[in-house]
């Protein structure tokens, strides 16, 4: 809240130490408008520049130090600054500035930033709806998922937010960073039909494999430890890349099954390189000898571009 406030009160002191210069400049008569048009600048820039303008030196007379008040600018502007804040500091807001901290454009703009996607938004909503309190509701429902996975997502439901569909909840997860990932990893593992959907929202067209993998892994999160459910994440992720990339697919001689294997290689090489107990690093001759030995088809040199990327860029599943 302070940072935005503070941007509006540094160009007060800037407009106070121009106006200085206006009131004395030679010439001008103090007109900050001449000024504008002896500098060139658009006619109509000058209007609104010097309604702002006479509003910050009205404020001058009544207070020499603190921020302006908001309600004294244009709502557009006020709702503009506004905008910067989080919902922590829009509620201290809305204990000056009620009617502006209240404002369902800003509660909205939360909403839809922190859950990109909700079976709600896709619906009439009904008269009296607030935004505000759908934020409330959103971030409780979130903050009990990530105590317990099914109560949460019970939760949500029960306010009407999400549907009990595949798709629905797997846009959900997909588009928002407020779920505990072991939570999450958890629930992923028990509703497999959720996790089918959720592996179709990635777009891996024109990545490298290991970027790929990475930004696969940033959204599901690899397990501790090696398992049933790291195979079942590889295998679909392996059909995903392929369904991606046909031209690929073609040019280098991939397949699901060769990706398969790769991806293996880049997670053990990725603890190789960055693990701090392996005293002894894998070469890059010695990538390419072991992985070309299990995909045989697969090129020397794009085997390579593989090592380099771990070894420049780092963890596949960091």
């Amino acid at each position: 809240m302070g940072q935005g406030l503070w941007r509006v009160a540094r160009n007060q002191q800037l407009q106070q130490e121009y106006g200085e210069h206006w009131d004395a400049g030679p010439g001008l008569d103090g007109d900050p408008q001449d000024l504008g048009m002896e500098m060139g600048a658009n006619p109509g820039q000058h209007c609104q520049g010097a309604d702002i303008y006479q509003l910050l030196r009205a404020r001058r007379g009544k207070e020499q130090q603190g921020f302006i008040d908001l309600e004294m600018l244009p709502p557009e502007l006020s709702i503009t600054i506004l905008s910067y804040l989080n919902a922590t500091d829009l509620c201290l807001a809305s204990c000056v500035w009620q009617d502006l901290g209240h404002d369902e454009y800003l509660w909205q703009g939360l909403c839809k930033s922190t859950w990109g996607h909700c079976s709600i938004y896709n619906r009439r909503l009904p008269y009296g709806f607030s935004y505000r309190r759908l934020y409330m509701m959103l971030d409780e429902g979130s903050l009990t998922f990530n105590a317990n996975h099914q109560e949460g997502i019970s939760y949500f439901m029960s306010k009407g937010i999400l549907v009990d569909h595949p798709k629905e909840l797997a846009k959900f997860i997909f588009c928002t960073r407020t779920l505990n990932w072991k939570m999450l990893r958890v629930y992923l593992d028990e509703r497999r039909d959720v996790l089918d959907e959720l592996v179709t929202l990635h777009n891996f067209s024109n990545q490298f494999l290991p970027n790929a993998l990475r930004d696969f892994f940033r959204h599901i999160h690899a397990p501790e430890e090696r398992g049933e459910y790291l195979e079942t994440l590889i295998t679909k992720f392996s059909h995903r890349f392929c369904a991606c990339n046909p031209v690929l697919v073609r040019d280098v001689g991939l397949s699901p099954d060769a990706v398969y294997v790769l991806c293996y290689s880049l997670i053990l090489l990725s603890i190789d390189l960055t693990s701090p107990h392996v005293k002894n690093k894998m070469s890059k001759r010695e990538f390419i000898r072991n992985t070309r030995h299990a995909a045989q088809n697969i090129s020397e040199d794009f085997v390579g571009h593989l090592y380099d990327n771990i070894y420049l860029i780092g963890h596949v599943a960091a």
